[in-house]
């Protein structure tokens, strides 16, 4: 699903918004979440789950093409944690298909 799909989903089941606002309410949410990301604060939302940033330590790593050792330098990265009950709806839909 697409930023437009989610869009376009909740107008649908949201008749008496205007597509418009939705699309803002939408980009205010992730602007938000990324915002805090890059402040690296954690974001809960519950019964959904948790972005967080993690810290990824220097290492080695290898070129694929060349075979070559590369030093692959520290970084922060995003990370997503799915809450309980997210999980429990996937196993639930899993086990239908």
């Amino acid at each position: 699903m697409t930023k437009t799909d989610l869009i376009r989903a909740i107008s649908q089941k949201q008749p008496h918004l205007r597509k418009k606002a939705v699309e803002q309410a939408v980009n205010c949410i992730l602007e938000r979440i990324a915002e805090a990301l890059m402040a690296k604060q954690r974001v809960e939302i519950r019964n959904f789950g948790v972005f967080s940033v993690h810290y990824r330590i220097s290492r080695k790593g290898r070129d694929f093409i060349s075979g070559d050792t590369l030093h692959v330098p520290p970084r922060y990265a995003a990370h997503f944690k799915a809450g309980k009950e997210l999980r429990v709806r996937i196993a639930a839909s899993a086990k239908k298909a």
